[in-house]
Parts: structure tokens; C-alpha cells; sequence
């Protein structure tokens, strides 16, 4: 069963190889890590899929890591079946494969990219024009300058972020339960909108 960890850890070598042998010896086999973030006071974010057998919590894993000197884990939770860790430069191959359809393809590819539930393109007057299967079906437009997370009051579950395309339409992305966005995360969704748009433009 495939689980997604995300740690923080010493930016120094050696610590990502302490964490993935505490994680080999609590009995996880990792299957991807990704660098998410590196913070200026010394510390990075990474994330870590890795599967465990079935029926097999995380819970000694989690131990396994926090056990580490200076080494905290943020979130884990299970990941979707047949998930993968896609990188930018794969989804900008995909955005550059069909330019007309760049915005659309953009929203499709962003929930793996950025492992998030859902994604969408949110236009001024028309509201939802694209969306995966897990977007509401209706969002209201957000007015904003640069790529930013978003408060939505009434729910209390999902973590939003948005980014504009142009004037009249935004990218939303929705990620139930957790982690919050890191700025780093922030900062890509921003470059990823930009690029789609000089494709779309091209």
C-alpha cells in the first residue's frame, strides 16, 4: 500500500540517506523521493512515497523518522493507487505536445504534479470551465496579482491555492487534509501558469 511521508530534515549530507535507513528498517520501501522545498535556516522538506505490505500502518515509520535528530514528520497519509510523482518538465513536455489545448491540459495534469485532489480553471464571468473529476463543480473567481494560497472559510478541510492565467481566469488547486502548501510549491504553481500561458500564446 503506497504512502506519501513528507519530513523535514538537516539540509547536510547524509541525512536523506539516515531517514530513507530508518524508513528501510521500519520495514518501507521507498519508492520516489522529492525534493519540496529548502528553507534558508538550514532545513529541507522532501517528500517520500514509499509502500508498505498490506495491511501495514505507518505508524513505525513515523516513529522510525522522528526518532532522528533533527528530523520531524509533517504529514503522511495514504496515496492513490497507481500515483506517481510527475515533475514539471514532464508536464511542461505534455503542455508543449498541444499548445491550443495548454490551460485545459495544465488543470488535468496538476492534481499528480502537485499531489492534490483536484484542480481547476475558474473564469471571471463563466465561473468552472475545466476542472478534474474531484473539482466542485462551481468556484467563484478569485482576484488576485500573483500566485498565492486561498482562505475559504467554509471549508475547514481543504488547503487552496490559485494562480492566474490572465485577467480573467485563475487555476485552483484543492488538497484535502494536508500539507499545507509550501512556498516553493506556491512558486511552481505560478512558473507552471506562466509557461502555459507563453505555450498557449506561441
Amino acid at each position: 500500500m503506497p504512502f506519501l511521508l513528507r519530513v523535514l530534515l538537516p539540509d547536510v549530507p547524509g541525512s536523506l540517506g539516515r531517514v530513507a535507513s530508518a524508513i528501510g528498517m521500519a520495514g518501507g520501501d521507498i519508492e520516489a523521493i522529492e525534493i519540496v522545498e529548502k528553507r534558508d535556516d538550514g532545513t529541507a522538506v522532501d517528500d517520500v512515497l514509499l509502500e508498505l505490505e498490506q495491511g501495514m500502518m505507518p505508524d513505525s515509520v513515523v516513529s522510525a523518522c522522528s526518532a532522528l535528530d533533527g528530523v520531524e514528520v509533517l504529514w503522511v497519509s495514504r496515496y492513490p493507487a497507481g500515483g506517481n510523482l510527475v515533475m514539471d518538465l514532464e508536464a511542461v513536455e505534455e503542455l508543449t505536445a498541444s499548445p491550443a489545448g495548454a490551460f485545459d491540459r495544465l488543470v488535468d495534469l496538476l492534481p499528480a504534479t502537485f499531489r492534490v485532489d483536484w484542480a481547476a480553471r475558474v473564469h471571471r464571468a463563466k465561473g468552472v470551465v475545466h476542472r478534474t473529476s474531484a473539482a466542485p463543480e462551481e468556484f467563484d473567481f478569485v482576484e488576485i496579482e500573483s500566485p498565492t494560497r486561498l482562505e475559504v472559510p467554509e471549508d475547514e478541510i481543504t488547503l487552496y491555492a490559485a494562480s492566474r492565467l490572465d485577467g480573467n481566469e485563475v487555476v485552483v488547486i484543492g488538497r484535502r487534509g494536508g500539507p499545507e502548501f509550501a512556498d516553493s510549491e506556491i512558486a511552481r504553481l505560478g512558473h507552471l501558469c506562466g509557461l502555459a500561458v507563453t505555450i498557449a500564446n506561441s
